[in-house]
């Protein structure tokens, strides 16, 4: 069997077959982080964690990258309106997503670059642009000339006129076309800026990202991905940039997941019903938003409600009783000959799971899958007579699938209080050496063991909730 995937490139499934075989080469666009994320921001990383998951659990060798924008004019202006240095801002955002992030079982990246440390390869990037004849300067500025790019519009399945007839176009008389788009902006009076062949300033968005691919990854990669949002104009412009200066494929797989709704309704700041993922944490726990995003294809569009979130912590624990009744069971049971046909039973949900999760990474029917598996557990547990072997067949197979999926089925156990002290202390020596991912995943697993952190005077107390 093969994974098969949708390209929104082709517009069609396609037999996933690598670069190079066993390795993938996968991008995804991270955030601009001026705030904290809000639950459809937090889609994409849940999606993307899973197919790397996935793409982990058929035997390949993942390298992932993920981006921080950090400097943009939207962390300018919150910068200025919180009075704070524009870096400042980027790094305390960068550290509540990674916090967020971490709670909803989402890995770290293998790297994760940042554009303030991106710049002397953006510059370099920008230069060779220039020099074929896609971009130009003008007015301290630096423009890509979008006309000059032949097959520009072909992921968004857009002509060239098409785009310039249906656009919004801003009227800037330092544009040769007004379909061109910004490399490299003048810094305004004030601003943050870097050095560069033409002036004082900082790189336009889509630059970052063509940048880091080709540093990190290569001129051609496996697997681009993003939310459905991005498909135009910035992965469009990636494509127009990567393209124009290696002359090869950017990507050859690119993939985009859908919009959330809140309440039948799109996630809009005109309507006022954006809701951000370390609320919605609290409200529900992370698990369930994990375990309830997944339960939808990530192409699409998923609704987002109090109601299907309690409706998920209820599916979520339905698995998780199966779990904790076969693990009861092992206790009083013993191996008795003729576990074959059971054995051989459990092992078909094993072809289910990986034939519905070859089929374009659908967790959802992967999902389907573990609910199947609970209902034959269910009934084997009402036999009189159990076998060690089958329970444990059983139970591996829940821990494989969840483990697939970044979900955890086993019931937490209580922390003694030694425990607590030494996961603690752990914790001040990971902050001590920066480890900021590690403190946090020890900081979330005290939370959902109830245990309450407080600074005082004489160092970290705890106390039970």
């Amino acid at each position: 069997m093969a994974i098969q995937l949708y390209n929104s490139l082709s517009r069609k499934k396609e037999t996933f077959i690598p670069l190079k075989e066993g390795k993938v080469k996968m991008y995804v666009c991270g955030p601009t982080v001026y705030n904290y994320i809000h639950i459809g921001n937090a889609r994409p990383p849940i999606v993307y964690d899973m197919v790397r998951r996935y793409l982990e659990y058929r035997g390949y060798d993942v390298t992932f990258i993920s981006n921080f924008t950090d400097v943009d004019d939207k962390i300018i202006r919150a910068a200025a309106e919180l009075g704070e240095e524009v870096l400042d801002v980027a790094n305390r955002f960068i550290e509540a997503y990674h916090q967020d992030t971490c709670a909803l079982g989402v890995k770290k990246a293998d790297y994760h670059p940042r554009v303030t440390e991106t710049i002397p390869e953006i510059i370099d990037f920008i230069t060779k642009l220039v020099k074929k004849g896609f971009a130009y300067e003008s007015g301290g500025d630096v423009y890509y000339r979008t006309r000059k790019f032949k097959e520009y519009g072909k992921l968004s399945s857009q002509s060239i006129e098409d785009l310039r007839s249906g656009a919004r176009i801003e009227i800037d008389e330092r544009k040769e076309d007004a379909l061109d788009f910004v490399l490299w902006k003048t810094a305004k009076e004030g601003e943050v800026f870097w050095e560069s062949p033409w002036g004082n300033g900082r790189p336009g968005w889509h630059i970052e990202c063509s940048a880091m691919v080709k540093k990190y990854l290569g001129d051609t990669i496996d697997i681009h991905a993003g939310g459905q949002d991005l498909t135009f104009p910035h992965h469009e412009n990636e494509i127009a940039q990567s393209e124009a200066l290696t002359g090869k494929t950017m990507a050859n797989y690119w993939l985009h997941n859908g919009f959330i709704n809140i309440e039948n309704e799109k996630m809009s700041k005109s309507l006022g019903n954006f809701v951000l993922a370390n609320e919605i944490i609290r409200q529900h726990s992370a698990e369930v938003v994990r375990f309830f995003m997944l339960t939808a294809h990530y192409r699409s569009p998923i609704n987002f409600s109090d109601e299907l979130l309690e409706g998920a912590k209820n599916g979520l624990e339905r698995l998780k009783t199966v779990v904790s009744s076969l693990k009861h069971r092992l206790q009083e049971s013993a191996d008795y000959g003729g576990e074959g046909s059971w054995l051989k039973t459990i092992k078909t949900f094993k072809e289910r799971f990986i034939a519905e999760m070859d089929d374009d990474f659908n967790s959802a029917n992967g999902i389907s899958v573990l609910f199947d598996l609970a209902k034959e557990a269910n009934y084997y547990l009402r036999e009189k007579q159990t076998s060690q072997q089958v329970l444990k067949a059983f139970i591996a197979q829940f821990q494989e699938f969840a483990s697939v999926l970044g979900l955890e089925l086993d019931e937490q156990e209580t922390l003694l209080d030694e425990e607590i002290e030494q996961l603690i202390v752990k914790r001040n020596e990971a902050r001590k050496n920066r480890d900021f991912g590690l403190a946090d995943q020890i900081r979330d697993q005290l939370k959902e063991q109830g245990i309450l952190l407080e600074d005082t005077a004489q160092g970290i107390r705890w106390k039970r909730g």
